[in-house]
Protein backbone atom coordinates (compact mmCIF):
# COMPACT_ATOMS: atom_id res chain seq x y z
CA UNK A 1 0.00 0.00 0.00
CA UNK A 2 1.85 3.05 -0.85
CA UNK A 3 1.98 6.07 1.26
CA UNK A 4 2.87 8.66 -1.53
CA UNK A 5 -0.89 8.50 -2.51
CA UNK A 6 -4.81 7.96 -1.02
CA UNK A 7 -5.96 4.78 -2.29
CA UNK A 8 -9.00 5.18 -4.59
CA UNK A 9 -12.12 3.98 -2.70
CA UNK A 10 -12.43 0.53 -4.18
CA UNK A 11 -8.85 -0.24 -3.08
CA UNK A 12 -9.72 1.00 0.22
CA UNK A 13 -12.82 -1.01 0.74
CA UNK A 14 -11.06 -4.39 -0.75
CA UNK A 15 -8.09 -3.62 2.15
CA UNK A 16 -10.80 -3.19 4.75
CA UNK A 17 -11.95 -6.00 3.55
CA UNK A 18 -8.99 -8.00 3.98
CA UNK A 19 -8.16 -6.55 7.50
CA UNK A 20 -12.03 -7.23 8.70
CA UNK A 21 -11.35 -10.67 7.68
CA UNK A 22 -8.51 -11.03 10.01
CA UNK A 23 -10.13 -9.66 12.71
CA UNK A 24 -13.13 -11.82 12.37
CA UNK A 25 -10.91 -15.09 12.22
CA UNK A 26 -8.95 -13.69 15.36
CA UNK A 27 -12.39 -13.25 17.25
CA UNK A 28 -13.88 -16.24 15.79
CA UNK A 29 -11.35 -18.41 17.52
CA UNK A 30 -10.93 -16.39 20.50
CA UNK A 31 -14.38 -16.90 21.11
CA UNK A 32 -15.43 -20.14 20.13
CA UNK A 33 -12.65 -22.12 21.78
CA UNK A 34 -14.47 -21.23 25.42
CA UNK A 35 -17.31 -23.31 23.77
CA UNK A 36 -14.89 -26.74 23.33
CA UNK A 37 -13.49 -26.45 27.05
CA UNK A 38 -15.72 -28.91 28.50
CA UNK A 39 -15.22 -31.01 25.44
CA UNK A 40 -11.74 -30.04 25.58
CA UNK A 41 -10.84 -31.24 29.35
CA UNK A 42 -12.81 -34.69 28.93
CA UNK A 43 -10.63 -35.60 26.00
CA UNK A 44 -7.23 -34.48 27.85
CA UNK A 45 -8.45 -35.93 31.07
CA UNK A 46 -7.83 -32.52 32.83
CA UNK A 47 -10.02 -30.21 34.97
CA UNK A 48 -11.89 -27.44 33.38
CA UNK A 49 -9.78 -24.99 34.85
CA UNK A 50 -6.96 -26.09 33.67
CA UNK A 51 -8.23 -26.28 30.04
CA UNK A 52 -9.30 -22.88 30.70
CA UNK A 53 -6.06 -22.00 30.40
CA UNK A 54 -6.08 -22.22 26.55
CA UNK A 55 -7.53 -19.10 27.11
CA UNK A 56 -5.43 -17.29 29.47
CA UNK A 57 -2.14 -18.06 27.97
CA UNK A 58 -3.81 -16.87 24.27
CA UNK A 59 -4.99 -13.18 25.72
CA UNK A 60 -1.34 -13.34 28.03
CA UNK A 61 0.27 -13.61 24.82
CA UNK A 62 -1.24 -10.98 23.00
CA UNK A 63 -0.94 -8.71 25.65
CA UNK A 64 2.55 -9.13 25.97
CA UNK A 65 2.88 -8.84 21.88
CA UNK A 66 0.48 -5.98 20.86
CA UNK A 67 2.84 -3.25 22.40
CA UNK A 68 5.62 -4.67 19.49
CA UNK A 69 3.37 -3.92 16.73
CA UNK A 70 3.16 -0.71 16.09
CA UNK A 71 7.16 -0.73 16.32
CA UNK A 72 7.86 -3.68 13.96
CA UNK A 73 5.11 -1.94 11.69
CA UNK A 74 8.20 0.69 11.04
CA UNK A 75 10.29 -1.75 10.61
CA UNK A 76 9.40 -4.10 8.41
CA UNK A 77 6.86 -3.77 5.32
CA UNK A 78 3.76 -4.04 6.73
CA UNK A 79 1.88 -5.69 4.16
CA UNK A 80 4.75 -8.73 4.49
CA UNK A 81 4.28 -8.33 8.17
CA UNK A 82 -0.08 -8.63 8.25
CA UNK A 83 0.89 -11.30 5.85
CA UNK A 84 3.45 -13.13 7.89
CA UNK A 85 1.39 -12.66 11.29
CA UNK A 86 -1.97 -14.33 8.98
CA UNK A 87 0.16 -17.28 7.97
CA UNK A 88 1.77 -18.06 11.81
CA UNK A 89 -1.80 -17.53 13.21
CA UNK A 90 -3.44 -20.15 10.42
CA UNK A 91 -0.54 -22.56 10.73
CA UNK A 92 -0.73 -22.42 14.34
CA UNK A 93 -4.68 -23.04 14.72
CA UNK A 94 -4.43 -26.34 12.58
CA UNK A 95 -1.32 -27.47 14.55
CA UNK A 96 -3.21 -27.15 17.47
CA UNK A 97 -6.13 -29.14 16.04
CA UNK A 98 -3.17 -32.54 15.41
CA UNK A 99 -2.61 -33.90 19.24
CA UNK A 100 -4.24 -34.15 22.11
CA UNK A 101 -1.29 -33.07 24.36
CA UNK A 102 -2.10 -29.97 26.60
CA UNK A 103 1.27 -28.61 26.83
CA UNK A 104 1.35 -28.70 22.88
CA UNK A 105 -1.91 -27.12 23.03
CA UNK A 106 -0.51 -24.20 25.31
CA UNK A 107 2.27 -23.18 22.82
CA UNK A 108 0.01 -23.45 20.14
CA UNK A 109 -2.38 -21.40 21.93
CA UNK A 110 0.81 -18.68 22.78
CA UNK A 111 1.92 -19.00 19.30
CA UNK A 112 -1.73 -18.32 18.32
CA UNK A 113 -1.81 -15.18 20.81
CA UNK A 114 1.52 -13.69 19.65
CA UNK A 115 0.50 -13.70 16.15
CA UNK A 116 -2.50 -12.40 16.29
CA UNK A 117 -1.16 -9.38 18.25
CA UNK A 118 0.63 -8.30 15.07
CA UNK A 119 -2.13 -9.36 12.75
CA UNK A 120 -5.11 -6.97 13.35
CA UNK A 121 -3.18 -4.25 14.58
CA UNK A 122 -0.54 -4.04 11.76
CA UNK A 123 -3.90 -4.49 9.31
CA UNK A 124 -5.88 -1.82 10.88
CA UNK A 125 -2.88 0.69 10.61
CA UNK A 126 -2.63 0.02 7.03
CA UNK A 127 -6.15 1.42 6.73
CA UNK A 128 -5.55 4.07 9.33
CA UNK A 129 -3.14 5.28 7.82
CA UNK A 130 -3.74 5.51 3.62
CA UNK A 131 -7.64 6.54 4.29
CA UNK A 132 -8.34 10.20 3.30
CA UNK A 133 -10.75 11.74 6.40
CA UNK A 134 -14.03 11.79 4.60
CA UNK A 135 -13.62 8.63 3.98
CA UNK A 136 -12.54 7.12 7.12
CA UNK A 137 -16.23 6.55 8.70
CA UNK A 138 -17.15 4.07 6.15
CA UNK A 139 -13.90 2.35 5.93
CA UNK A 140 -13.42 2.22 9.45
CA UNK A 141 -17.27 0.67 9.68
CA UNK A 142 -15.96 -2.23 8.48
CA UNK A 143 -13.70 -3.23 10.59
CA UNK A 144 -16.43 -3.15 13.71
CA UNK A 145 -18.50 -6.27 11.64
CA UNK A 146 -16.25 -8.72 13.14
CA UNK A 147 -16.61 -7.96 16.62
CA UNK A 148 -20.50 -7.74 16.49
CA UNK A 149 -20.53 -11.57 14.42
CA UNK A 150 -18.11 -13.08 15.70
CA UNK A 151 -19.58 -13.66 19.32
CA UNK A 152 -22.57 -13.92 17.71
CA UNK A 153 -21.80 -17.15 15.73
CA UNK A 154 -19.21 -18.20 17.46
CA UNK A 155 -21.62 -20.59 20.25
CA UNK A 156 -24.02 -21.90 17.77
CA UNK A 157 -21.04 -22.82 15.51
CA UNK A 158 -18.66 -24.22 18.12
CA UNK A 159 -21.91 -26.34 19.25
CA UNK A 160 -22.30 -27.37 15.81
CA UNK A 161 -19.05 -28.46 14.84
CA UNK A 162 -18.29 -30.40 18.49
CA UNK A 163 -21.33 -32.07 17.84
CA UNK A 164 -21.06 -33.30 14.71
CA UNK A 165 -17.26 -33.37 14.44
CA UNK A 166 -15.01 -32.94 17.65
CA UNK A 167 -13.42 -30.42 19.32
CA UNK A 168 -10.19 -30.08 17.26
CA UNK A 169 -12.23 -28.83 14.51
CA UNK A 170 -12.53 -25.60 15.77
CA UNK A 171 -8.84 -25.03 15.12
CA UNK A 172 -9.14 -26.29 11.41
CA UNK A 173 -12.14 -23.87 10.53
CA UNK A 174 -9.19 -21.52 10.81
CA UNK A 175 -7.39 -22.80 7.64
CA UNK A 176 -9.43 -21.99 4.95
CA UNK A 177 -10.30 -18.38 6.01
CA UNK A 178 -6.54 -18.03 6.68
CA UNK A 179 -5.58 -19.17 2.95
CA UNK A 180 -8.47 -16.55 1.81
CA UNK A 181 -6.92 -13.80 3.66
CA UNK A 182 -3.39 -14.35 2.41
CA UNK A 183 -4.47 -14.90 -1.00
CA UNK A 184 -6.46 -11.83 -1.47
CA UNK A 185 -4.04 -9.68 0.53
CA UNK A 186 -1.02 -10.77 -1.34
CA UNK A 187 -3.40 -8.72 -4.26
CA UNK A 188 -5.14 -6.49 -2.63
CA UNK A 189 -3.04 -4.26 0.13
CA UNK A 190 -0.19 -2.58 -1.72
CA UNK A 191 3.53 -2.38 -0.10
CA UNK A 192 4.61 0.30 1.55
CA UNK A 193 8.00 1.81 1.07
CA UNK A 194 8.60 4.01 4.30
CA UNK A 195 11.11 2.57 7.15
CA UNK A 196 12.18 4.60 10.13
CA UNK A 197 15.46 2.82 11.66
CA UNK A 198 14.19 3.23 15.17
CA UNK A 199 16.19 1.52 18.22
CA UNK A 200 13.91 -0.58 20.47
CA UNK A 201 12.63 0.44 23.28
CA UNK A 202 13.45 -2.82 25.51
CA UNK A 203 12.76 -1.03 28.71
CA UNK A 204 9.91 0.32 28.14
CA UNK A 205 8.58 -3.15 25.98
CA UNK A 206 9.41 -5.23 29.45
CA UNK A 207 7.57 -2.77 31.85
CA UNK A 208 4.04 -2.64 29.09
CA UNK A 209 4.33 -6.44 28.89
CA UNK A 210 4.47 -7.17 33.01
CA UNK A 211 2.06 -4.73 33.78
CA UNK A 212 -0.82 -5.97 30.86
CA UNK A 213 0.38 -9.37 31.50
CA UNK A 214 -0.45 -9.29 35.43
CA UNK A 215 -3.69 -7.31 34.85
CA UNK A 216 -4.68 -10.43 32.91
CA UNK A 217 -3.46 -12.66 35.59
CA UNK A 218 -5.12 -10.37 38.35
CA UNK A 219 -8.25 -10.82 36.60
CA UNK A 220 -8.14 -14.63 36.03
CA UNK A 221 -7.44 -14.72 39.45
CA UNK A 222 -9.93 -12.29 40.75
CA UNK A 223 -12.59 -14.49 39.01
CA UNK A 224 -11.40 -17.90 40.20
CA UNK A 225 -13.27 -17.03 44.10
CA UNK A 226 -12.77 -15.32 47.01
CA UNK A 227 -10.50 -18.12 48.14
CA UNK A 228 -7.43 -16.26 45.74
CA UNK A 229 -8.91 -13.03 46.52
CA UNK A 230 -5.11 -11.90 48.32
CA UNK A 231 -3.25 -13.27 45.54
CA UNK A 232 -5.28 -11.90 43.28
CA UNK A 233 -5.21 -7.95 44.58
CA UNK A 234 -1.33 -8.45 45.65
CA UNK A 235 -0.91 -9.78 41.46
CA UNK A 236 -3.35 -6.28 40.39
CA UNK A 237 -1.24 -3.96 42.86
CA UNK A 238 2.17 -5.21 41.74
CA UNK A 239 0.22 -4.92 38.01
CA UNK A 240 -0.63 -1.38 38.24
CA UNK A 241 2.62 -0.67 39.84
CA UNK A 242 4.39 -1.41 36.57
CA UNK A 243 1.70 0.68 34.54
CA UNK A 244 2.63 3.72 36.09
CA UNK A 245 6.37 2.68 35.68
CA UNK A 246 5.31 2.34 32.18
CA UNK A 247 3.35 5.20 31.92
CA UNK A 248 6.27 7.54 33.31
CA UNK A 249 8.78 5.89 30.98
CA UNK A 250 6.87 6.64 28.02
CA UNK A 251 6.47 9.83 28.62
CA UNK A 252 9.96 10.97 29.27
CA UNK A 253 11.68 8.84 26.56
CA UNK A 254 13.20 9.95 23.80
CA UNK A 255 12.32 7.31 21.72
CA UNK A 256 9.52 5.29 23.60
CA UNK A 257 8.08 1.88 22.27
CA UNK A 258 5.04 3.79 21.92
CA UNK A 259 4.25 7.39 21.86
CA UNK A 260 1.48 8.81 24.59
CA UNK A 261 1.30 12.23 22.09
CA UNK A 262 -1.91 11.15 20.76
CA UNK A 263 -3.66 11.17 24.25
CA UNK A 264 -3.09 14.96 23.73
CA UNK A 265 -5.96 15.39 21.08
CA UNK A 266 -9.62 15.21 22.97
CA UNK A 267 -11.24 13.20 20.72
CA UNK A 268 -8.75 10.32 20.86
CA UNK A 269 -8.08 11.07 25.06
CA UNK A 270 -12.25 10.73 25.43
CA UNK A 271 -12.42 6.97 23.75
CA UNK A 272 -8.97 5.70 25.38
CA UNK A 273 -10.68 6.77 29.35
CA UNK A 274 -14.71 6.54 28.37
CA UNK A 275 -14.37 4.45 25.51
CA UNK A 276 -11.87 1.63 27.97
CA UNK A 277 -15.32 1.60 30.39
CA UNK A 278 -17.70 0.94 27.58
CA UNK A 279 -15.24 -1.99 26.39
CA UNK A 280 -15.04 -3.27 29.77
CA UNK A 281 -19.01 -3.55 29.75
CA UNK A 282 -19.25 -5.18 26.31
CA UNK A 283 -16.69 -7.65 27.81
CA UNK A 284 -19.06 -8.21 30.96
CA UNK A 285 -23.00 -7.45 29.98
CA UNK A 286 -22.98 -11.39 28.14
CA UNK A 287 -21.43 -12.96 30.68
CA UNK A 288 -23.15 -11.33 33.10
CA UNK A 289 -26.74 -12.03 31.74
CA UNK A 290 -25.48 -15.42 31.03
CA UNK A 291 -24.82 -16.22 34.58
CA UNK A 292 -28.22 -14.40 35.96
CA UNK A 293 -30.35 -16.60 33.21
CA UNK A 294 -28.78 -19.81 34.46
CA UNK A 295 -27.47 -19.43 38.16
CA UNK A 296 -30.42 -17.43 39.17
CA UNK A 297 -33.02 -18.27 36.95
CA UNK A 298 -32.19 -21.99 36.27
CA UNK A 299 -32.68 -21.95 32.75
CA UNK A 300 -31.34 -23.90 30.54
CA UNK A 301 -27.72 -23.43 28.91
CA UNK A 302 -29.71 -23.52 25.49
CA UNK A 303 -32.39 -21.19 26.69
CA UNK A 304 -30.21 -18.93 28.36
CA UNK A 305 -27.96 -18.42 25.08
CA UNK A 306 -31.21 -18.09 23.22
CA UNK A 307 -32.26 -14.84 24.51
CA UNK A 308 -28.26 -13.36 25.15
CA UNK A 309 -28.17 -14.05 21.50
CA UNK A 310 -30.76 -11.20 21.47
CA UNK A 311 -27.72 -8.42 22.13
CA UNK A 312 -26.04 -9.48 18.66
CA UNK A 313 -29.26 -9.24 17.10
CA UNK A 314 -29.65 -6.18 18.27
CA UNK A 315 -25.92 -5.21 16.88
CA UNK A 316 -26.61 -6.47 13.80
CA UNK A 317 -30.32 -4.98 13.11
CA UNK A 318 -28.54 -1.64 13.38
CA UNK A 319 -25.58 -1.52 12.25
CA UNK A 320 -26.61 -1.28 8.26
CA UNK A 321 -27.77 1.99 9.59
CA UNK A 322 -25.07 3.31 11.59
CA UNK A 323 -22.99 5.45 9.25
CA UNK A 324 -25.98 7.45 8.07
CA UNK A 325 -27.34 8.05 11.50
CA UNK A 326 -23.68 8.77 12.67
CA UNK A 327 -23.66 11.42 9.24
CA UNK A 328 -27.31 13.12 10.54
CA UNK A 329 -26.26 13.07 13.98
CA UNK A 330 -22.53 14.28 14.02
CA UNK A 331 -20.05 11.92 16.35
CA UNK A 332 -21.24 13.46 19.77
CA UNK A 333 -25.36 12.94 19.34
CA UNK A 334 -24.56 10.02 18.00
CA UNK A 335 -22.69 8.26 20.64
CA UNK A 336 -25.11 10.36 23.51
CA UNK A 337 -28.16 8.46 22.03
CA UNK A 338 -26.01 4.97 21.65
CA UNK A 339 -24.26 5.19 25.20
CA UNK A 340 -27.83 6.28 26.71
CA UNK A 341 -29.97 3.24 25.05
CA UNK A 342 -26.83 0.80 26.52
CA UNK A 343 -27.02 2.21 29.61
CA UNK A 344 -30.27 2.38 29.94
CA UNK A 345 -30.58 -0.94 29.05
CA UNK A 346 -28.35 -2.52 31.54
CA UNK A 347 -30.11 -0.28 34.33
CA UNK A 348 -33.57 -2.50 33.33
CA UNK A 349 -31.30 -5.57 33.55
CA UNK A 350 -30.98 -4.83 37.34
CA UNK A 351 -34.54 -5.26 37.38
CA UNK A 352 -34.87 -8.83 35.90
CA UNK A 353 -36.40 -11.15 37.88
CA UNK A 354 -37.14 -15.32 37.67
CA UNK A 355 -40.83 -14.54 36.65
CA UNK A 356 -40.17 -11.65 34.34
CA UNK A 357 -41.67 -11.87 30.61
CA UNK A 358 -39.51 -13.57 28.07
CA UNK A 359 -40.51 -11.28 25.22
CA UNK A 360 -39.06 -8.55 28.18
CA UNK A 361 -35.57 -9.42 28.40
CA UNK A 362 -35.33 -10.29 25.01
CA UNK A 363 -36.41 -6.65 24.28
CA UNK A 364 -33.83 -5.30 26.44
CA UNK A 365 -31.33 -7.48 25.20
CA UNK A 366 -31.71 -6.19 21.95
CA UNK A 367 -31.82 -2.77 23.07
CA UNK A 368 -28.37 -3.39 24.68
CA UNK A 369 -27.21 -4.46 21.26
CA UNK A 370 -28.55 -1.60 19.33
CA UNK A 371 -26.69 1.36 21.33
CA UNK A 372 -23.12 -1.15 21.43
CA UNK A 373 -23.06 -1.92 18.10
CA UNK A 374 -24.21 2.40 16.88
CA UNK A 375 -21.44 3.47 20.17
CA UNK A 376 -18.51 1.14 19.00
CA UNK A 377 -18.85 2.50 14.90
CA UNK A 378 -18.96 5.98 16.27
CA UNK A 379 -16.14 5.66 18.54
CA UNK A 380 -14.15 3.85 15.85
CA UNK A 381 -13.96 6.55 13.56
CA UNK A 382 -13.97 9.11 15.90
CA UNK A 383 -11.14 8.30 17.80
CA UNK A 384 -8.41 9.11 14.97
CA UNK A 385 -10.37 11.26 13.20
CA UNK A 386 -8.39 14.28 14.27
CA UNK A 387 -5.30 12.72 14.73
CA UNK A 388 -2.24 13.50 12.23
CA UNK A 389 -0.66 10.56 10.09
CA UNK A 390 2.27 10.12 12.22
CA UNK A 391 0.26 10.38 15.52
CA UNK A 392 -1.68 7.19 14.12
CA UNK A 393 0.78 4.56 15.08
CA UNK A 394 1.23 4.94 18.57
CA UNK A 395 -2.76 5.78 18.67
CA UNK A 396 -3.08 2.36 17.02
CA UNK A 397 -0.84 0.55 19.44
CA UNK A 398 -2.68 2.66 22.65
CA UNK A 399 -5.49 1.17 21.28
CA UNK A 400 -5.20 -2.27 20.29
CA UNK A 401 -3.69 -2.51 24.04
CA UNK A 402 -6.48 -0.95 25.80
CA UNK A 403 -9.51 -2.47 24.15
CA UNK A 404 -8.03 -6.23 25.25
CA UNK A 405 -7.35 -5.35 28.41
CA UNK A 406 -10.95 -3.63 29.06
CA UNK A 407 -13.07 -6.89 27.55
CA UNK A 408 -10.64 -9.37 29.81
CA UNK A 409 -10.70 -7.00 32.96
CA UNK A 410 -14.39 -6.25 32.44
CA UNK A 411 -15.52 -10.31 33.03
CA UNK A 412 -12.62 -10.44 36.16
CA UNK A 413 -14.66 -7.18 37.86
CA UNK A 414 -17.80 -8.09 37.42
CA UNK A 415 -16.79 -12.00 38.75
CA UNK A 416 -15.35 -10.01 41.82
CA UNK A 417 -18.49 -8.27 42.06
CA UNK A 418 -20.60 -10.97 42.14
CA UNK A 419 -18.43 -13.27 44.63
CA UNK A 420 -18.25 -10.20 47.24
CA UNK A 421 -22.01 -9.39 46.58
CA UNK A 422 -22.55 -13.38 47.07
CA UNK A 423 -21.57 -13.31 50.71
CA UNK A 424 -23.61 -10.66 51.88
CA UNK A 425 -26.88 -11.12 50.07
CA UNK A 426 -29.22 -13.40 47.91
CA UNK A 427 -27.87 -14.90 44.62
CA UNK A 428 -31.09 -13.38 42.61
CA UNK A 429 -29.84 -9.53 44.41
CA UNK A 430 -26.63 -10.02 44.23
CA UNK A 431 -26.95 -10.44 40.41
CA UNK A 432 -29.21 -7.51 40.30
CA UNK A 433 -26.45 -4.87 42.61
CA UNK A 434 -24.05 -5.85 39.78
CA UNK A 435 -26.08 -5.03 36.80
CA UNK A 436 -26.76 -1.89 38.77
CA UNK A 437 -22.79 -1.32 39.59
CA UNK A 438 -22.32 -1.91 36.05
CA UNK A 439 -24.77 0.24 34.78
CA UNK A 440 -23.64 3.26 36.64
CA UNK A 441 -20.22 2.68 35.45
CA UNK A 442 -21.85 2.82 32.10
CA UNK A 443 -22.78 6.25 32.45
CA UNK A 444 -19.37 8.09 32.67
CA UNK A 445 -18.85 7.26 28.96
CA UNK A 446 -21.90 9.43 28.40
CA UNK A 447 -20.71 12.18 30.57
CA UNK A 448 -17.49 12.36 28.98
CA UNK A 449 -18.98 12.29 25.45
CA UNK A 450 -21.25 15.53 26.71
CA UNK A 451 -17.60 17.78 26.75
CA UNK A 452 -17.09 17.13 23.20
CA UNK A 453 -17.96 20.06 20.81
CA UNK A 454 -20.84 19.75 18.65
CA UNK A 455 -18.06 19.39 15.34
CA UNK A 456 -15.87 16.62 17.19
CA UNK A 457 -14.31 14.49 14.14
CA UNK A 458 -16.52 16.45 11.29
CA UNK A 459 -14.19 16.20 8.73
CA UNK A 460 -14.96 12.63 8.18
CA UNK A 461 -18.22 13.12 7.75
CA UNK A 462 -18.45 15.52 4.79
Amino acid sequence: MTNNSQMNFSQMKRAALVVAAALFMQMLDSTIVTTALPQIATDLKVAQSTASLLVSVYMLFSAIFIPLSGWLAKKVRRKNLFLIAVGLFTVSSVLAGLFNNLTYLLVMRAIQGMSGALMVPVGRLIILENTEPKKMLQILSYLVWPALLAPAIAPLLGGYVIASLSWHWIFFLNLPIGLLIILTGAFFILDDNEREDLPFDLFGFLLVAVAGGGLLIASEILSRGLSLFFWGFLVLFVALVFLALAWHHLSASDQPLFSLEPLKVKTFRVYESGGSIFWMTIGALPYLLTLVLQVAFHWSPIMAGTYVIFIFVGNIAIKPFTTVIIRRLGYKYALVVALSLASLATLLMAAFHADSAKVWIAFVAFVSGVGRSLALTAYNSLSFSELSKEQKNSANTLTSVLQMLSQALGVGIVATILALLGQVVKTTTAYQLTFLIVGLVSLYPLMEVLTLPKDAGAQTLS
